[in-house]
């Protein structure tokens, strides 16, 4: 019993893994110039930004980039007995698995950044639970086309990435790659 809670864990893991690389995009690539334009162009709504600066085209699109390579190496190593184990889908569509997670993993801390802004939520700020669970419910919403998305793997998932979320935080702030622990 506990081999196979172990094993399902590995699977969320594993099916959440080009989201976890999109969410991380924008952070890794901040020093590139490249397409560094606020998404919201630096539109406000009442006096209040939509997003914020931090919310770039650069880290939208490196961010559905990195969810795309990491799912082409999804597909790569599924015929590894190991990673067809650990594996709920094939990956034969992986490019469009990969941008939908991407994309999906964004837009939901897209919206999260929009309601912060509402709330006067400085970025960076914490908000929990939100900041460790709003790419993982894009993703997730977003891939539900094309994959039998079970109420299990959802909330499992989004437990699961919420506590991974506050450890890799954590060691990126000790690194110095993050300027804050959230």
């Amino acid at each position: 019993m506990a081999e196979s809670f172990v094993i399902f864990l590995l699977k969320c893991f594993y099916l959440i893994l080009p989201a976890y690389f999109a969410n991380m995009a924008p952070v890794i690539v901040k020093k590139i110039d490249f397409f560094a334009y606020p998404i919201d162009f630096d539109k406000q709504i009442s006096k209040k930004p939509i997003f914020g600066k931090n919310k770039t085209f650069r880290g939208l699109i490196f961010g559905v980039i990195f969810a795309a390579i990491v799912a082409y190496l999804q597909f790569l190593l599924y015929n590894a007995g190991f990673f067809r184990n650990i594996s709920f889908i094939n990956y034969q569509n992986w490019l469009l698995f990969g941008l939908l997670m991407g994309a999906g993993a964004l837009t939901g801390d897209l919206i999260k950044s929009f309601f912060k802004r509402r709330l006067d939520i400085a970025p960076g700020e914490k908000f929990i639970p939100f900041d460790q669970t709003d790419f993982v419910v894009g993703a997730l919403l977003f891939i539900v086309p094309i994959f039998n998305l079970t109420l299990k793997i959802f909330i499992t998932s989004l437990l699961l990435s919420f506590i991974l979320h506050i450890i890799v935080n954590h060691i990126a702030f000790y690194l110095k790659i993050r300027n804050e622990k959230w």
